[in-house]
């Protein structure tokens, strides 16, 4: 999916994937993570997500990355932080009492972009990717992370013929070819949403599973291009 259709997509406000509210499943299932609740916690493509308003509220520091500089500055202002912006590499780096967001493409992060983050929250990336995208995603990710990093994942499933994504519908089979080689996952909850999000039944889907993952960085051996752990 190129670049350009995300630009596009937060020019026009067709944003109809951001959630206003908190994400429940984040609320409820981040205590089982195990943290101390000071870590860094990474949130790849996170929009102007508020979620990372939440778990910076806990007393997290939260680093983001997000290619649209549309979404970046909206979350900055609509949360009322005021922000010290600065070029880093490729870049523009947004930040405001504990939190960072690096606006600019996932793939262009190293592993010395990721060196003090302990944890990861991906609620709108891998369902924002389609398919021949995902592996790319899953293998640049883990040469980012330090070992034994935990993590929440939130993905949806439906009748991708029913509704072109994104968000797409990403199965459990496969969220499991995708991160078995890499992670322990454990499928925490999985509830049909569809009734509380008319607009996708105004699209047509049927159902609409959301479901979340709880998973832990362990590979069982490193890739000679992957940074040794730190």
């Amino acid at each position: 999916m190129d670049p350009s259709f995300w630009h596009r997509r937060w020019e026009r406000n067709e944003i109809g994937f951001h959630q206003d509210q908190i994400n429940t499943h984040l609320q409820r299932y981040w205590p089982t993570l195990g943290l101390s609740g000071s870590e860094q916690v990474f949130v790849p493509l996170c929009g102007k997500s508020r979620d990372m308003v939440w778990l910076r509220s806990l007393g997290h520091r939260v680093l983001g990355v997000e290619l649209s500089p549309v979404a970046v500055k909206q979350f900055f202002e609509e949360n009322e932080l005021p922000a010290k912006v600065t070029r880093e590499r490729s870049f523009n780096r947004w930040e405001s009492d504990g939190l960072v967001v690096l606006c600019g493409d996932f793939f262009a992060l190293n592993h010395h972009d990721l060196k003090d983050s302990r944890a990861v929250y991906d609620r709108a990336s891998l369902i924002a990717l389609p398919p021949q995208t995902r592996s790319r995603y899953v293998n640049h990710l883990v040469t980012l992370l330090r070992p034994d990093t935990p993590g929440l994942l939130v993905t949806m499933e439906y009748l991708q013929t029913q509704m072109d994504g994104p968000p797409f519908s990403v199965p459990q089979q496969e969220v499991l070819a995708l991160l078995e080689d890499s992670f322990k996952v454990d499928c925490l909850h999985s509830e049909d949403i569809l009734s509380e999000n008319p607009r996708f039944t105004a699209k047509g889907l049927t159902q609409l599973v959301e479901k979340i993952y709880r998973f832990r960085y362990q590979p069982r051996s490193r890739n000679p291009s992957q940074p040794p752990p730190r």
